[in-house]
């Protein structure tokens, strides 16, 4: 996404005032994209030389969301939020969405893997897919490499692999940090509750939340005729809660409660004492 389309699709979701004015093109070291796979290896080596020092690595996940849901919610979800996120922080480059996640035992198999469609990885190939990534950028030159994940099973693997590489590259100044804040959902459910919302309405997988955010960003993620007709309780359909209660407005409210407390967490984390 350019600069100048991003600014304004932040405008039309009433988020503007939360973020700087992108920086004018042409501008030294200024990247004509925030993401990497829409760059020049000469233009991320330049960015990275003008401060772009810090990038950002977002995973989603490709899974069953129910039967009223795509299974690519997770990274539309995940990819409009880094768009905001690295705007929002400034100077931070967005590397490509990791698509493939943990989903579940394979056989037996178990969670979102008892459901046609879903990929998973196991936890350990997951972390070495992250260990890789995080290894590419650091040979990149970015000193700051942060993980968002949008799915809960990606939490564990990647706090592990950001604990383990900022130790091993303590001395070089590098250090790789996983953002809990982005998935921490209690604020998001707090303001539920306080609006009249119940847990059981609410849920967890392919639910209110997950219905609310992913049509806010993409109406055509859902499948309306679908949604008038979900069994309830829809947990034996692969979902929970009361989807068919999920509004694009209510999800674009959700959606940036996690972005700012994901800028509020990175901001904390560059400025921190011993950065």
């Amino acid at each position: 996404m350019r600069l100048q389309p991003l600014f304004l699709s932040l405008a039309l979701l009433g988020l503007a005032g939360l973020f700087p004015a992108p920086l004018r093109a042409g501008e030294a070291g200024t990247p004509p994209d925030l993401h990497l796979a829409r760059l020049t290896s000469p233009e991320i080596r330049a960015a990275v030389a003008a401060g772009y020092t810090s990038v950002l690595v977002p995973s989603g996940g490709t899974e069953q969301n129910g039967p009223h849901m795509i299974l690519d919610k997770h990274n539309i979800i995940v990819g409009a939020a880094a768009d905001r996120i690295a705007a929002g922080v400034g100077h931070m480059l967005i590397a490509p969405v990791l698509t493939l996640v943990p989903e579940g035992d394979f056989d037996p198999p178990s969670g979102n893997m008892q459901y046609p469609g879903t990929l998973g990885l196991t936890p350990e190939a997951y972390e070495g897919v992250l260990d890789g990534v995080a290894r590419s950028l650091k040979r990149a030159g970015f000193r700051r490499i942060f993980f968002i994940g949008d799915h809960g099973q990606s939490q564990e693997p990647q706090a592990a692999v950001a604990e383990r590489l900022s130790a091993e590259w303590d001395g070089e100044g590098v250090r790789v940090v996983q953002i809990g804040a982005y998935y921490d959902d209690r604020a998001q459910t707090a303001m539920l509750k306080a609006e009249g919302f119940t847990e059981a309405a609410i849920g967890f997988h392919a639910g209110l939340v997950d219905t609310a955010e992913a049509i806010g960003i993409r109406p055509d993620a859902v499948r309306p005729e679908v949604m008038k007709a979900l069994p309830q309780p829809i947990d034996a359909a692969g979902g929970s809660g009361d989807p068919a209660r999920a509004t694009p407005e209510l999800g674009r409210r959700l959606l940036e409660m996690r972005v700012t407390a994901a800028i509020e967490e990175i901001r904390g984390s560059l400025s921190s004492p011993d950065e």
